[in-house]
């Protein structure tokens, strides 16, 4: 039997099969342009449909939960918000969460507004890079240029607040770094407001697009019982039918506030398509929109107050184990952290949305074309490094 092996550039497309058997092995990666890392996908096909599908992770391990172990629990904030760089601030906020639950921390109702904001201002963030880039992956270039524009003018914000402008380092256990800048809130706002004026453009350039619909539509159909089956969250879950999002669920920061809970909306579609998911991307990006205005409104009543707790030199967790999770952009990420006494955690498991996302790929790729499979692999939201972390 004679094995034929044919690659198109080094480390992009592999077909291997065999003589006399009509199935082809097709390796897509480790690296390849539509797959937002280094991920490797292992299809085998029948023609041009695809029979099974692997995803093959571990390219970009780094090994952050092994690394926990040897840095106390400020240091660990600068690891954690990392994995998803696209969700820094959201990252550190899990951390920060559980070490304060152990702690049994109260932080200061200033920190707490403030923190809510930011990460609101975050998911804003990481939603506008997937609005944009899926459909440059679909082949329309514009929509990119329109989701930059409104990401630059909330980074410029976010960097004059934290003095980082992918990884924030805001965070800290008992609170904040610091207070916010003069006048920035104010900034905020009119950032709010340009960003929100530019979304009608995806709702007409991208959704209004009788080709990026029929790309979309009815393509790769995620079913409500294989998302809860794989433990998919996030508005990919949402998408499928899937009404869960722990803002609502299992309130944390200032979700459950009367202020914020008349105003959260949780975006859920019946389809479980490609086209589902982008339509809940967008609107999910309006009410975190709405979440910042009404974060702001409320931090304009608020006196000034301190925005973070004295910490001792020596910080340590008392011995017990605790279990943080929250809404992150891409789905629920969740921090089991496990502490013997020391400055250092014991064991810090990460629960990352991504990895638990691209499971299902392996439902939603056999019986697809591979002309829609980068169709399909785009609509999951991923980030490479919170699969692998």
């Amino acid at each position: 039997m004679r094995e034929t092996t044919v690659g198109i550039g080094a480390g992009a497309e592999n077909f291997t099969g065999t003589a006399g058997s009509t199935d082809m092995v097709l390796n897509i990666g480790p690296q390849h342009p539509a797959t937002h890392g280094v991920l490797r996908l292992r299809l085998v096909l029948d023609g041009e449909r695809i029979v099974t599908a692997e995803p093959v992770i571990g390219y970009m391990h780094r090994g952050a939960e092994k690394l926990f172990e040897a840095r106390d629990y400020r240091q660990i904030i600068m690891l954690a918000n990392r994995h998803d760089w696209l969700s820094a601030f959201s990252n550190e906020l899990g951390v920060v969460l559980g070490v304060e639950r152990m702690l049994g921390m109260e932080v200061p109702e200033r920190a707490v507004w403030i923190r809510t904001l930011l990460a609101e201002l975050n998911r804003v963030l990481n939603h506008l890079m997937f609005l944009g880039s899926y459909p440059l992956e679909l082949g329309g270039i514009t929509p990119i240029f329109h989701a930059f524009s409104g990401r630059e003018d909330l980074q410029h914000v976010l960097e004059e607040a934290s003095g980082g402008r992918m990884h924030y380092m805001f965070n800290r256990v008992g609170g904040l770094k610091e207070d916010l800048p003069a006048g920035w809130l104010g900034r905020v706002r009119a950032a709010v407001a340009v960003v929100r004026s530019q979304l009608p453009v995806f709702e007409d350039l991208v959704l209004g697009n009788e080709i990026f619909r029929a790309r979309t539509a009815g393509v790769g159909v995620l079913t409500e019982e294989h998302a809860e089956a794989y433990g998919v969250s996030g508005p990919i879950a949402r998408a499928s039918g899937l009404d869960f999002d722990l803002r609502r669920d299992e309130p944390y920061l200032a979700y459950g506030s009367d202020e914020l809970r008349s105003v959260l909306t949780v975006v859920t579609r019946e389809e479980g398509d490609c086209l589902a998911r982008f339509e809940c991307l967008l609107e999910q990006t309006v009410n975190s929109l709405d979440l910042a205005d009404a974060c702001l409104d409320k931090l304009a009543t608020l006196p000034p107050g301190p925005v973070n707790l004295r910490l001792p030199k020596v910080l340590k967790a008392p011995e017990g184990s605790t279990y943080a999770w929250t809404e992150n952009p891409l789905g629920v990420n969740g921090y089991y952290l496990v502490s013997r006494g020391d400055k250092t955690p014991w064991r810090l498991k990460l629960r990352s949305a991504s990895f638990n996302n691209i499971q299902a790929l392996t439902e939603l790729l056999p019986g697809t074309l591979v002309a829609d499979m980068v169709a399909i692999l785009g609509s999951m939201f991923f980030v490479v490094g919170d699969i692998d972390k």
